[in-house]
C-alpha cells in the first residue's frame, strides 16, 4: 500500500501545488473573519460602471438557451470538405470543430456584438461620432462574418435582433440604473 501511493506522488510529482488551495483558503477567511483595517483602499476605474452591462448579454443568452430547449435548430451550410487546403481554409475549420452548427437560432455572436454596441452608447468615453461609427461598423461586421463564415442563416440575424430589442429596456432602462446604484456599496476609505 505504502509503495503505491509512493508510486502515485512520483508518477504526478506537481501533487504537492494542491495543498496550496486549502491554506490561501484558510488565510483568506482568517483576514475575512479577524483582520479589520481601519480604512479600506477603493478599487475603481470608469470602466467599473459598465461592467453591469453584462446582464444583457446574460439576459439574452438565457433567452436564448430557452429557445435552443424549446425549438432546437440546425444549419447544413458548411461544407463537407473544404475547397482548398491553406491557413485560411485551416482556421474556418477549426472555427467549425469549436463552434457547432447547431442550436444556432438566435445568432449569439450577433446578441453580443449588438450588446457591446448598445454598451458603448451609454459610455460617455464612447460619445463622439469616431467612437459610434467604430461600435456601429464592428456590430455590423460581426452580424455579416458569421452568415460569410457559413456560422449562421441570414435567419438567425433577425431573430437575434428580436431578442435585444426585448433585453435592452430590462439592461437599460431606468430600473436598471436605479439598481445599479442601490448595489454600491458604501466601505470607509482611506
Amino acid at each position: 500500500m505504502i509503495q503505491k501511493i509512493i508510486s502515485f506522488f512520483q508518477r504526478y510529482p506537481h501533487w504537492p501545488l494542491l495543498l496550496y488551495w486549502p491554506l490561501y483558503g484558510a488565510i483568506f477567511e482568517l483576514l475575512e473573519w479577524f483582520v479589520e483595517p481601519p480604512s479600506y483602499h477603493v478599487m475603481y476605474c470608469w470602466l467599473d460602471d459598465h461592467i453591469h452591462r453584462s446582464a444583457q448579454v446574460i439576459l439574452h443568452a438565457v433567452i436564448a438557451l430557452l429557445m435552443f430547449i424549446v425549438y432546437p435548430s440546425v444549419q447544413h451550410l458548411r461544407p463537407e470538405v473544404m475547397p482548398r487546403d491553406n491557413i485560411f481554409t485551416d482556421m474556418v475549420a477549426y472555427i467549425y470543430h469549436i463552434d457547432t452548427n447547431t442550436n444556432v437560432c438566435p445568432s449569439l455572436h450577433v446578441v453580443g456584438g449588438v450588446a457591446v454596441w448598445f454598451a458603448s452608447l451609454h459610455c460617455k468615453q464612447f460619445q463622439t461620432t469616431g467612437w459610434r461609427t467604430f461600435f456601429l461598423i464592428s456590430t455590423v461586421l460581426i452580424c455579416i462574418s458569421t452568415v460569410f463564415l457559413k456560422q449562421h442563416s441570414l435567419v438567425d440575424i433577425p431573430a437575434a435582433l428580436v431578442i435585444c430589442a426585448i433585453g435592452y429596456p430590462l439592461a437599460f432602462g431606468k430600473r436598471a440604473e436605479r439598481r445599479m446604484r442601490r448595489r454600491r456599496p458604501s466601505v470607509k476609505s482611506a
